[in-house]
């Protein structure tokens, strides 16, 4: 499955019941796919939406639709090769016209309106969707557009972009983090993103490797040194979105299926309908409650106050626990004949041991923040202490 694979989403956050995605894998359809990029090169040719990627897409069939990969309630992921390199096109809705139209544009001519009065807009609907507070000089990602003949088209396309979240995230952070997926550019409610391979929990390594690992580190003692590489990665990760922002971003789906690499083994979060960062988070856990189970947001806990009836503000888990959980147990568990087969039986069992205590829930304290950070600390040594083995071994 390619970079801009998204996960089945349940009809409600907390207590999800399990959904098979093959439910909707039926109405993924070349038909409607071809349907649905003829109608937006109709809205383009009509003036009504416009981007840098139309005119490849609709006049000179430098972009050319492969295969659809995913279709569920409007939301729209498509393959497509443009001029000879592997994108994914994705979008939130199917149609233009679905979108939240800009009643400005209706009201006044747009040239007249100050480009200070849009930036302010843009502002507004990113606190609205991220709940994040933006300066002017901090939107550049998000306000390339510049007037002239297609003004009143590009601020429309603009305003469609904006009301997606995954378009947010990966425009504000692709230059800030290399842990998000690139984007290519857009045609009206679409946008298009580098393609990855994402990862499946059916697979047994989790992620291919066969796609990002070269044909020199073929054999068992490699694809091993291409797992420690990847679960590094990760830890880099988990750090950087924990501190490297004005506020800790939470993961609030993490399976392989959400995760892709690239060919340097970096690990890119590719789907982020689920993601928020804290200010968010916190309005999303403080819902009523009769006990703890209710506070579970997918993979983002809180504890419910039966004093109050109310979820606490605050994640009681983290990014690291659900990743040592969901995806190191896989390949450090004493269980499996995962990479730790290569590794001297001594690092194997402080591996094994590191991640079973991250992989245990947290607590809201000092001291499970402590503990966190110790297992991080821990868990990089290890890693690297296995590197130099593999290393010595060759």
């Amino acid at each position: 499955m390619g970079g801009g694979r998204v996960p089945t989403a349940p009809p409600s956050p907390f207590n999800p019941p399990f959904i098979l995605g093959s439910v909707f894998s039926e109405r993924c359809t070349d038909e409607k796919s071809h349907r649905i990029l003829a109608r937006l090169c109709l809205d383009y040719s009509s003036g009504a939406l416009t981007g840098d990627l139309c005119e490849d897409l609709c006049v000179a069939q430098n972009l050319v639709y492969k295969d659809c990969l995913y279709y569920d309630r409007g939301k729209k992921v498509i393959q497509a090769d443009w001029r000879g390199q592997p994108i994914i096109l994705k979008s939130k809705k199917e149609i233009f016209s679905s979108y939240q139209h800009l009643s400005m544009l209706e009201e006044v001519e747009i040239e007249d309106i100050p480009e200070t009065e849009l930036l302010l807009m843009v502002a507004l609907e990113v606190k609205n969707v991220l709940g994040l507070e933006l300066s002017n000089n901090t939107m550049g990602p998000l306000w390339t557009r510049k007037k002239g003949p297609h003004w009143k088209a590009q601020v429309a396309s603009m305003w469609s972009l904006l009301q997606q979240e995954e378009y947010i995230y990966f425009s504000l952070l692709q230059d800030f983090s290399k842990h998000v997926l690139r984007i290519i550019g857009s045609c009206g409610h679409f946008y298009a993103v580098e393609y990855l391979t994402a990862g499946h929990a059916w697979h047994k390594t989790l992620f291919p490797l066969e796609n990002v690992v070269s044909p020199t580190f073929a054999g068992h003692r490699s694809r091993v040194r291409a797992i420690i590489d990847i679960a590094l990665s990760f830890l880099d990760m988990v750090r950087h979105f924990d501190n490297d922002f004005s506020h800790p971003l939470h993961l609030c789906d993490i399976k392989p299926e959400n995760f892709a690499i690239r060919h340097d083994l970096t690990v890119v979060a590719i789907d982020v309908d689920m993601a928020f960062f804290e200010p968010k988070m916190r309005d999303i856990l403080e819902q009523n409650c009769t006990g703890d189970e209710d506070c579970n947001f997918f993979d983002c806990f809180s504890k419910c106050n039966l004093r109050i009836r109310k979820c606490g503000a605050q994640r009681a888990n983290n990014n690291l626990q659900v990743i040592c959980d969901k995806i190191f147990r896989r390949w450090f568990s004493p269980s499996l004949r995962g990479p730790l087969v290569s590794l001297p039986l001594q690092l194997q069992l402080q591996l094994q041991k590191a991640v079973q205590e991250c992989a245990e829930p947290g607590y809201v304290d000092a001291a499970g923040h402590q503990r966190t950070l110790k297992s991080l600390s821990k868990l990089y040594h290890l890693l690297h202490v296995s590197q130099q083995e593999l290393q010595r071994a060759e």
